[in-house]
């Protein structure tokens, strides 16, 4: 038993070391510099108990042909767009991707009514998840998120505001900026111009927990009904054909097995009208100047640029909704707690089939698909909550 131990532990090294040299000798002939990258203390890659999408979705309510988050009767569930290399370069997709993602799922969970859109502190997770997360050289959309629910939670975007900086990082003003983890560097604001230089730390400060986070299946209609049924998913993806893109459907499938070194988030998927091909709607974090306001479109079911090989997913656990008031220099803060408790789509699978029945009713009469969009009336439950 000690022998066969042994003789596996160093067969693994070797499967790794050879990985990582392929990888790298990958990296060194591209012209886009990964920024996917393996942190030491990331060691729990998924954390949930709750069934997935694909097992209790059944497989003769189909999923609709088209679907986008962007546009559910009229209504758009996704939070801004951003762009990662302002005000300097850094290389911190894997933050953006997952966290546009989590923030989407955020907003879907409040549903229509809500007024304002919450979004969440990237430049948090570049200040105190440096040896899990990443930094602006590299990291892992499921190290974000293993940091974000072992650290408590992560506050939103007015508390700590992006910055592009990291411990590591030396571009523009990057130097000069601390980003140590701590009280200040989690949620902090600044008093009147007389007293510029007294920042102060805020505490209670609005923030979002993660309950579970987890893979997909490399499985199409695992990912397509993960999308459906919680919202947008962080996804692997090559992205050196892609710096040029100006718009239309990717189909390139040759860099499939070449390795994944960005990451950017699917929201949705649809049908190409001219070639009747499926394609996924991907959110990318290069702002709205590059492609189609900052979003691609690309072949579905090829894998094409490794789009379907490192799909990873979170789901709230508790968010804010009611904040903390403090005055305006962040003083006197009054501890309110209002908080808004996901409720995993597992728990009432019954609302989920009722939605696909609504689809699949509206694309028979040939209504409600748009361009890469599903729309359906709102119906509700006899409390009053929606049907969607």
């Amino acid at each position: 038993m000690k022998l066969w131990t042994a003789t596996t532990t160093l067969l693994l090294s070797i499967t790794t070391a050879a990985a990582a040299a392929e990888a790298e000798s990958e990296e060194s002939k591209s012209t886009y510099k990964s920024e996917y990258k393996l942190l030491s203390q990331h060691d729990v890659r998924e954390d949930y108990s709750s069934p997935l999408p694909h097992t209790y979705i059944n497989s003769d309510a189909a999923l609709p042909e088209a679907f986008s988050w962007g546009d559910v009767d009229g209504v758009s569930y996704l939070t801004r767009s951003l762009n990662q290399h302002i005000p300097q370069y850094c290389g911190s997709c894997w933050a953006h991707g997952a966290m546009s993602a989590l923030a989407d799922r955020i907003k879907i969970a409040r549903g229509p009514g809500a007024t304002d859109e919450i979004n969440l502190s990237i430049q948090y997770i570049l200040n105190c998840g440096t040896e899990m997360a990443g930094s602006c050289y590299g990291g892992t959309a499921s190290g974000a998120y293993q940091f974000v629910k072992s650290s408590g939670g992560i506050p939103y975007d007015t508390c700590q505001p992006y910055l592009a900086c990291s411990h590591d990082s030396q571009e523009g003003f990057c130097g000069n900026v601390d980003t140590t983890c701590s009280a200040f560097n989690t949620c902090r604001t600044c008093g009147s111009f007389s007293k510029y230089e007294q920042c102060t730390e805020i505490y209670p400060y609005p923030k979002a927990t993660i309950a579970e986070y987890g893979s997909t299946p490399q499985d199409v209609e695992a990912i397509k009904a993960e999308i459906y049924a919680r919202g947008p998913v962080a996804a692997g993806v090559n992205a050196e054909p892609i710096v040029g893109y100006t718009g239309g459907v990717v189909t390139d499938t040759t860099f499939w097995h070449k390795m994944v070194n960005h990451v950017v988030s699917i929201v949705g998927w649809g049908v190409d009208k001219e070639t009747n091909k499926s394609y996924w709607i991907v959110r990318n974090s290069w702002g709205q100047y590059w492609g189609e306001m900052g979003y691609f479109r690309i072949v579905m079911g090829h894998n094409a640029l490794g789009i379907e090989s490192e799909i990873y997913w979170a789901t709230p656990g508790e968010f804010t909704v009611t904040n903390y008031p403090c005055n305006e220099d962040g003083s006197n803060c009054k501890y309110e707690k209002g908080v808004h408790k996901y409720v995993d789509p597992s728990e009432d699978v019954e609302k989920v089939q009722l939605r696909l029945q609504k689809h699949a009713g509206a694309e028979k009469k040939g209504t409600g698909i748009l361009r890469g969009s599903t729309h359906y009336v709102a119906e509700q439950y006899e409390d009053g909550s929606d049907i969607m």
